[in-house]
């Protein structure tokens, strides 16, 4: 890290320190900290100042710190502050105008991650690279995020969260991008929101930091962006299949991946669904933008290594092929991933689903749940749904098709969904698992293919 603790004491107005020792790295965790670190005690379910005493242990150097002073063990420097988190955001702000990477901003409703992954391995091509980790995005993860690029990085790629109306404000302004882009504009935290229309304002808050000269990403197929576009002093494409400034047309699916044009020229994805090819062209238009070639683009596009959870293939332990996307959930997402699933060959098994409640849909919960029986149909033999908000979507299912095998369980009955789920999947079967973070499918995920 390329950051002194005299470097950073100043930075906050700390005139008395003199130790030039450079940090190591910056750290929230003092279970993570290691030797030459800096500590940022923030505030949590327990106060991050109450573990002052692990982090010196641990090889802590430094620390910021809004308490009281005399509270803080020997052998570490104190750089008092107003608030840890505001410091450490704007230290991150500091260090990413140090290193002076390109920075790229992605969000929307759906496919926030998988396109972070693509744009990363397209930049790497040409670019020492780094990207949001995880699910690093929002106002805490961000800016941890910055301060962990490299030293030498030259395109940072930040993916940017949010649920409330001003967070991609914050997040946009701290991270300053060159280019943005917007997946799509989605049903997720509408409750929040009120509507799509809310949505869709409150993804554009993205622009807020986006450079005068910056480029700006967009579906063409949103009409609600439309509209919010205009004054817009940055250069603004749009993206589709069949439609916009770049355009694809899709040539192939099955299991492992997608192919698709550009121009004529052939690309390929190691992902499964053609909506993904929305979010390789705006790894592919970044790409442009930043001068790659279109041998770049596509090795890089072709060799991506995506974040799991999305859309990840695994072998349960009797042999059947399991899709996970169990990250996050909302309408757009699930019908986009049943709807593919449905159409993949079945190798002579049967195809199952295990549905979790998307949350955060608010007064039309219901009625969105039920509306995915329409993306189920006879491609489907087994449906397992789960939580409250599915019920929905089992009369649904069990009006519309009564051979359907159509199984509901409660949020507190975990255990017998996943001992149900495995009496019934055979070897030759096939099952995809969705639903939001927050209804903790993973752990079905993890029971099935017997991950300790």
């Amino acid at each position: 890290m390329k950051l002194t603790i005299k470097e950073v004491a100043e930075l906050f107005g700390v005139t008395q320190v003199t130790d030039e020792s450079p940090l190591h790295q910056v750290e929230f965790d003092s279970r993570k900290i290691t030797a030459g670190d800096l500590f940022v005690p923030l505030a949590g379910a327990r106060d991050g100042h109450e573990f002052i005493e692990a982090a010196v242990a641990n090889g802590a150097v430094a620390t910021f710190w809004s308490q009281d002073p005399a509270l803080v063990p020997a052998g570490v420097t104190v750089i008092p502050v107003t608030d840890p988190l505001a410091a450490m955001q704007q230290l991150a702000v500091y260090y990413k105008e140090k290193i002076a990477p390109k920075t790229i901003a992605i969000t929307g409703s759906n496919g926030k991650t998988t396109t972070k992954d693509l744009t990363a391995a397209v930049l790497a091509q040409k670019f020492v690279t780094y990207k949001t980790q995880g699910n690093y995005n929002n106002n805490i993860g961000m800016p941890y995020t910055m301060l962990h690029m490299p030293e030498d990085c030259q395109m940072l790629v930040l993916e940017m969260g949010m649920d409330h109306a001003g967070e991609l404000t914050e997040l946009s302004e701290m991270g300053r991008p060159d280019a943005a882009a917007i997946t799509i504009i989605g049903e997720a935290h509408i409750e929040n929101l009120g509507s799509r229309a809310g949505i869709a304002q409150a993804k554009m808050e993205i622009v807020t930091g986006l450079k005068a000269n910056g480029l700006l990403l967009l579906p063409a197929d949103e009409p609600l962006l439309t509209p919010l576009v205009a004054g817009l002093t940055q250069q603004v494409r749009t993206f589709g299949i069949a439609d916009g400034d770049i355009t694809a047309t899709v040539t192939g699916e099955s299991k492992e991946r997608t192919t698709f044009e550009v121009a004529g020229v052939p690309f390929e994805i190691p992902v499964i669904g053609a909506y993904n090819v929305k979010n390789a062209l705006i790894a592919y238009g970044i790409g442009q933008a930043f001068g790659l070639t279109t041998a770049e683009i596509r090795q890089g596009l072709a060799t991506v290594t995506l974040t799991k959870n999305r859309t990840q293939w695994l072998t349960a332990t009797n042999g059947a092929q399991v899709l996970s996307d169990v990250y996050n959930a909302n309408p757009t997402a699930m019908a986009l991933v049943l709807d593919t699933f449905g159409k993949l060959e079945s190798n002579g098994g049967r195809k199952l689903a295990v549905l979790a409640d998307m949350l955060e849909l608010g007064p039309d919960s219901r009625k969105m749940h039920a509306a995915m029986a329409e993306h189920i149909g006879a491609s489907y033999d087994v449906i397992f749904l789960y939580g409250s908000e599915m019920t929905a979507l089992f009369h649904a299912l069990t009006e519309m098709d009564a051979d359907l095998m159509v199984y509901h369980f409660d949020k507190p009955n975990k255990a017998a969904l996943i001992q149900m789920i495995q009496a019934e999947l055979q070897p030759q079967d096939s099952i995809v698992l969705k639903g939001s973070n927050g209804m903790g499918l993973a752990e079905v995920v993890a029971a099935l293919v017997d991950q300790k």
